[in-house]
């Protein structure tokens, strides 16, 4: 049986228990019981990237605008401290 749904410690450590249910999946000697656990801890995976995207993309969006907002042609003000 698949082991139960564990908080992933980063995107990278998602992915990875990702690749590791598509191969368990992949193999075909996996009882459907266990498949159903592994697609479903898949999918709580898969939100879970989703929504670390979804928050990477967000920040960069925030950055760019950030960014945006000052000319082309004029450098960033000095600090004055």
């Amino acid at each position: 049986m698949a082991k139960p749904a564990k908080n992933p410690k980063s995107f990278e450590n998602a992915i990875a228990q990702l690749e590791e249910i598509v191969a368990a999946m992949e193999s075909r000697d996996l009882p459907l019981e266990d498949a159903l656990d592994h697609y479903q801890q898949g999918i709580g995976l898969l939100r879970y990237c989703q929504d670390t995207l979804s928050r990477a993309e967000a920040r960069l969006e925030t950055l760019e605008a950030d960014t945006g907002a000052q000319s082309d042609d004029t450098p960033p003000a000095a600090d004055p401290s």
